[in-house]
């Protein structure tokens, strides 16, 4: 059985980063503002653990919401020798981190080596060079590149984190990033669909009607299609859709966008779908068919709110009916059917990108 993992995230806003990207605003995102001194992150650190089950699940402190890396040196060492104090006495089990892909040189993994780092995770965004423009991210996408590269080099596990529906963005140039992403070989991935954050320039441009987000149907459908490609690289999707926040929600910081609080659901309800609408042409299925499958699944099979049982007797007047099995397979006229998502996923992938992702793996 999978081990579950506890965090203790740690928000350093804005501290590491001089940039002033279109679309960011981490104060509203985090929540935080000020400055952690030691102090405060050892009482955060310590605030967790009481709450953390004394077991051997996996435990680890993670700094988040600005660039880490493009912090003060001593203030950036002053945070890794108090988790490293906490990762050596065994208390915790890893050390993770975000940033720049422009703040990664050899001098800084070299220092992230010595205090135990083991997580690295970039906010690549896009990796199509006029739309890092637009959004006013300061970097290119070779240096997206060259820090994947000098990450994976140093043998930190490498994450990166895109975004779908920047300004200037569209579905074609997210495939591109994400196909690119893959060929750059991380490990996990984040997908975080743009939202219009208050007091950003995205909202700036949002209010004047030259930027416009994309739709929950739009986010999750790109999203969707951005998920099977990773997952056919086996590459581990470990968020997609911001964390909801006393900040980060409808009628709170979120001025526009496709925000959901259960939006990864959302996604990999859309992908059984387009499985299932597969079987139903495939197969000729009219009226009604079960699907054997466990519990987690059928929540998901059948949509937020019911949505993909809806979706299915609108268009094709078919019952979708449900069993809890701990065998997956589809039961339609006494007939059994194969009901695979990972074998979809692959021959979905392999049909309508092999040209551009094959990749030399898995050719």
């Amino acid at each position: 059985m999978t081990k579950k993992e506890y965090i203790i995230p740690i928000f350093i806003p804005f501290l590491g980063c001089p940039h002033d990207c279109a679309f960011c605003n981490q104060i509203k995102i985090t929540n935080y503002k000020d400055k952690m001194d030691p102090s405060k992150v050892i009482g955060e650190i310590e605030k967790n653990l009481e709450y953390f089950p004394d077991n051997d699940n996996i435990k680890e402190i993670a700094f988040f919401g600005g660039s880490f890396t493009g912090l003060d040196p001593d203030i950036m060492i002053g945070y890794l020798e108090i988790a490293k104090e906490y990762k050596e006495k065994g208390i915790i089990d890893r050390i993770r981190l975000s940033t720049r892909p422009d703040y990664i040189n050899n001098s800084i993994l070299d220092i992230l080596k010595d205090y135990k780092v083991d997580i690295i995770e970039l906010g690549i965004q896009s990796l199509t060079q006029k739309v890092l423009d637009a959004n006013e991210r300061g970097h290119s996408v070779e240096a997206s590149y060259e820090a994947s590269k000098m990450i994976k080099k140093y043998g930190f596990t490498l994450g990166h984190q895109i975004m779908p529906g920047l300004f200037n963005d569209t579905f074609d140039k997210t495939i591109e990033t994400v196909i690119k992403s893959i060929k750059f070989g991380p490990d996990i991935v984040r997908i975080y669909p743009t939202l219009v954050i208050k007091d950003t320039k995205l909202e700036m441009l949002y209010n004047a009607g030259i930027y416009k987000p994309l739709t929950i149907n739009e986010a999750v459908k790109v999203s969707a299609e951005a998920a099977m490609l990773y997952k056919f690289a086996d590459i581990n999707i470990i968020r997609i859709g911001l964390q909801p926040t006393e900040n980060i929600n409808e009628g709170a910081d979120v001025v526009a966008g496709p925000f959901h609080p259960a939006f990864r659901q959302l996604v990999e309800a859309e992908i059984y779908k387009k499985y299932l609408e597969e079987i139903i042409n495939k197969n000729h299925i009219e009226n009604e068919f079960t699907i054997y499958t466990n519990n987690r699944n059928i929540s998901l099979i059948a949509g937020n709110n019911k949505a993909n049982k809806k979706y299915f007797y609108d268009r094709y007047k078919i019952n979708l009916k449900f069993q809890n099995s701990y065998e997956d397979f589809i039961l339609y006229n006494d007939k059994k059917l194969e009901f695979n998502i990972d074998k979809f996923i692959e021959n979905y992938v392999r049909k309508n990108y092999g040209g551009d992702l094959l990749l030399d793996s898995k050719a």
